[in-house]
């Protein structure tokens, strides 16, 4: 077995040490005599990875008691198609700013229960950058201000955290979870899909400020009522398992290497040599958004030619290099460079890179 460089948007790579340990443990774990995907989520066993995975959770990201701490199902986009119900009254609205696609869903899940405001957008720049706040329109009774922290498509993150003044802060951080340090206290709510940074498809976080809870005045069924999820501990239903479990031993891997500081570093000297190989490939290669703008965790780039895209994809997958297609939105290339990739894989994409460009240049 050789075991590629794999540089896929999502589901992304994982750490080789995880993956491992799933591997030595899928058969028994922890004494139960049968695999984690198998055990019962009431028994002492599930319950104790559970809580676990969550304290480890709150020490990385530095999350008080002010907070709940939620493992949901259903994936980011139906997270943020449950938040005006849970975090809005009817008669409020809810505040977008717009820098891709995934700002854009989020968007289109609200409306049907809730009046949305726009507050900015760059999509008339094809999402190459983040509105300045002057363009800012902010609307009134809002009950949140939303917005992707880094747009796994387009390849647009935000430096900092944006103003949201009074209005409670909502953040989708799907693709750069626990990439670097936050201010949690900062925010209303942040939520992530674990297929991008943390773990398999299948489970979400959400960190949600106790406050906020309950204030809708909605009678919402009660799977959707996250207040429900918050009393019992996420099992208010059974539970994605095994995601859960594998989340906990990417958390303890984190840990283990020095958090989210350490990895910050890391991923800026990642990002780094990527951008400076684009950069320098006197046009062979190109990268459009704003510098200010790009993303530490996914790059997308185009050729000078896209006629040479078919060769460059087969040619890097052969080299071992795989999951460099851009997504279908854009066309080019798009590399993710999450937590778990080494910078020795970013390392042999730049040497393909431009031993590409001299043969083809």
């Amino acid at each position: 077995m050789s075991r590629a460089f794999n540089f896929s948007a999502g589901p992304a790579t994982l750490p080789e040490s995880v993956l491992l340990q799933v591997q030595e443990e899928l058969l028994e774990w922890q004494g139960e005599r049968a695999s984690v995907m198998e055990v019962s989520h009431r028994g002492k066993a599930f319950i104790d990875c559970a809580a676990q995975t969550e304290a480890d959770l709150r020490n990385l990201l530095g999350v008080n008691d002010d907070y709940v701490v939620l493992f949901l199902q259903g994936g980011a986009t139906t997270v943020s198609a449950l938040l005006p119900m849970n975090l809005a009254r009817a008669d409020q609205a809810g505040e977008y700013l717009l820098t891709g696609h995934w700002g854009e869903k989020a968007l289109e899940n609200a409306k049907a229960s809730l009046r949305t405001h726009v507050v900015a957008s760059d999509k008339a720049n094809a999402y190459r950058n983040i509105p300045e706040l002057s363009t800012w329109q902010r609307a009134g009774n809002a009950a949140y201000l939303h917005y992707t922290s880094n747009e796994t498509i387009h390849g647009v993150e935000f430096a900092n955290i944006p103003e949201a003044g009074d209005v409670p802060l909502v953040a989708d951080f799907s693709s750069n979870f626990l990439a670097r340090p936050v201010d949690v206290n900062r925010f209303g709510m942040i939520y992530a899909g674990a297929q991008k940074n943390i773990g398999p498809a299948g489970i979400t976080i959400a960190v949600i400020r106790k406050e906020l809870l309950g204030r809708h005045e909605r009678n919402l069924p009660p799977i959707f009522e996250w207040q429900n999820q918050a009393k019992n501990d996420s099992m208010f239903n059974t539970p994605p398992t095994f995601p859960w479990y594998v989340v906990g031993l990417v958390l303890k891997w984190m840990i283990a290497e020095g958090g989210t500081e350490v990895f910050a570093r890391r991923n800026a000297d990642k990002a780094g040599l990527l951008y400076r190989t684009i950069d320098g490939s006197g046009g062979f290669y190109r990268n459009e958004v704003a510098v200010a703008a790009r993303s530490t965790m996914n790059v997308p780039f185009m050729l000078k030619d896209e006629a040479l895209d078919k060769a460059f994809l087969a040619e890097s997958e052969a080299t071992g290099l795989m999951g460099l297609k851009g997504h279908r939105a854009l066309g080019g290339m798009r590399a993710s460079i999450y937590n778990a990739m080494p910078l020795s894989g970013v390392q042999a994409l730049a040497d393909f890179m431009r031993d590409f460009a001299v043969r083809h240049g």
